[in-house]
């Protein structure tokens, strides 16, 4: 500990980027003045005869650059739009409706959309559009809560490691898309004896499901997670390119991006279309999708349901991994931030739910040719996206030429989604302030938020957070017949501590960099910086700046002048 507070006052002393200037003879008393709910120390100076200051000695402050803004009013719904509506939707949301007994996924789904997604995805726009800054600086509303903004770089370079692996598959599929027959169609000759006698392929793989396995991971050539196989030269190099291309995309920040998302946002949608009235036209479709707006209630039940509706909007929405904060600080100060949540989070649940009818539609119809009930057609793995989508696209007029499309909309979905310290009812005038002409609507709809972050938000994450610890090592993890090792489950915790941990751990910095009693320097770690707190959208700070608690200087004469 000794250690630690030695370290905390060596990056306080780095921290201080200016010095006072005192005159000689200069007496200061400090005494406290409480304004509203906060209290903010104030230094008295006797007065004192000043002294001339030479202009060469006291240049002009220099101005930071200038942090740019979204070209347009619709390049933020249409960056945020593509951050959230991403393969969290094609991929993901169908596989966990198909795990979890299908319709009956969409009830918690709902209740967690509305009482986690919206309210946090609120909070996190307000604060970046509020502040002007991204994850990290952002926190100088509370420097005790500093380390929830590292941890959302963590977890954001985390889920990149993956995200890219994924983008990279696309990107294998969309290789292998630019031949016809397509590789895993049943015309192609290498899958003649899996399709040449539908009734004895019942009880095999389809040729899509082949070709994940074998071609696209290899499970043959690795007999577990502790054997990783060879290299597989094909997925280095697309890996390769999914990360160079991210890289120039993101080159020039939202000069780049906001004109990037004109395409990359709506281009899907056009997929989606095609996909699902190709699937309403294939024998068995509709077995596909009564399953998948069926209602078992006992699902209702499990506890894992709960968690991995709670989980899936965290991941489709992007809560907690710090986009949302760096692209809304980008914002104009008075953008309406609770509108563009509402439209914004309606339109990726919407589009989940409309992602589901095209996948399930498909999943009826493999159903239909082997014979067997939707529910055990496929395996309910993560795969499940790259083995009914390239089933449908097999069957498709032109099927090569829409296998490229729809592979290159995986690949833009992933391009898309990788490019409450101050009190509830201060952070509320917050969002009015910025809002500043609020509609009624507005003002009652804060009411709600505002439950939402005192009671229903807090009380449903401790749920999720305390299930999942429980839970952990209970549930054996699976991919089709292989169970993980304990030791794979390991790494795991390991890698989410290392995200948590994060945030006591720059709470004690903060608390330490401070001084006085332990009380005092706990109120001085919560309070805002003075650099937080902008208004009319001067986001314009000098080099002089100093980030300290609130405090002002006055001379006697100003003591004087003020009313008995």
């Amino acid at each position: 500990m000794r250690l630690l507070e030695k370290w905390a006052n060596y990056m306080k002393n780095a921290d201080n980027i200016s010095q006072e200037i005192k005159p000689s003879g200069t007496h200061q008393a400090t005494v406290t003045l409480s304004s509203g709910n906060v209290e903010n120390n104030v230094r008295i100076q006797e007065a004192v005869e000043p002294q001339p200051i030479s202009e060469a000695s006291a240049p002009a402050p220099e101005a930071l650059p200038s942090r740019g803004t979204w070209g347009g009013k619709h390049e933020f719904l249409l960056s945020c739009i593509g951050y959230c509506v991403g393969l969290g939707n094609v991929w993901r949301f169908p596989y966990l409706c198909y795990r979890n007994g299908g319709g009956v996924f969409l009830i918690p789904y709902c209740i967690m959309m509305l009482f986690t997604g919206l309210p946090l995805f609120l909070m996190e726009l307000s604060l970046g559009q509020y502040g002007g800054a991204g994850p990290i600086q952002v926190w100088k509303c509370c420097p005790l809560l500093k380390g929830i903004g590292i941890g959302m770089l963590v977890v954001a370079s985390l889920v990149s490691l993956y995200y890219n692996v994924i983008i990279a598959w696309a990107f294998f599929y969309l290789g292998n898309s630019f031949q016809s027959p397509l590789p895993w169609s049943c015309e192609a000759p290498a899958n003649f004896h899996l399709c040449q006698n539908r009734t004895a392929n019942r009880t095999q793989q389809s040729a899509s499901e082949v070709f994940w396995n074998e071609r696209a991971l290899g499970l043959s050539r690795s007999s577990g997670l502790h054997d990783p196989g060879p290299v597989r030269w094909e997925l280095a190099i697309c890996l390769l390119a999914a990360w160079v291309i991210i890289f120039l995309c993101c080159l020039k920040g939202i000069r780049s991006s906001g004109k990037i998302v004109y395409v990359t946002a709506t281009f899907p949608y056009l997929v989606l279309i095609v996909l699902i009235i190709r699937g309403a036209t294939l024998k068995g479709s509709l077995q596909g999708v009564q399953f998948y707006l069926s209602t078992n209630w006992k699902r209702l039940g499990s506890a894992q349901v709960w968690n991995d509706a709670a989980s899936q909007i965290f991941y489709s929405l992007g809560i907690g991994f710090g986009g949302l904060l760096s692209m809304a600080s980008y914002n104009k100060f008075d953008n309406n931030v609770v509108r563009d949540t509402l439209i914004i989070v309606t339109g990726n649940c919407i589009t989940s739910f409309f992602a589901g009818f095209a996948i399930f539609s498909i999943l009826g119809h493999m159903a239909w040719k082997k014979g067997v009930p939707v529910e055990d057609v496929a395996d309910s793995g993560p795969g499940l996206a790259f083995v009914a989508y390239p089933e449908a696209l097999a069957l498709l007029p032109g099927s090569f030429f829409w296998s490229i499309l729809f592979f290159l909309m995986l690949f833009t979905l992933g391009i898309d989604t990788l490019s409450t310290s101050t009190g509830v009812n201060q952070f509320c005038n917050d969002i009015t302030d910025m809002i500043q002409l609020c509609p009624p609507w507005c003002s009652k709809l804060l009411l709600y938020f505002k439950a939402c972050w005192a009671l229903f938000t807090p009380l449903l994450l401790l749920f999720i957070l305390m299930y999942v610890f429980i839970e952990m090592y209970n549930t054996p993890l699976h991919y089709g017949l292989y169970e993980f090792p304990l030791w794979g489950k390991a790494l795991g915790v390991c890698l989410g501590v290392l995200c948590c941990i994060q945030i006591p751990f720059w709470a004690v910095v903060a608390v330490l960099k401070e001084s006085g009693t332990w009380r005092d320097r706990f109120r001085k770690a919560i309070r805002p910086l003075n650099s937080w707190k902008v208004t009319g959208g001067d986001r314009m700070f000098t080099h002089q700046t100093v980030d300290v608690p609130f405090s002002v200087t006055l001379t006697d004469h100003d003591i004087n002048e003020m009313p008995a």
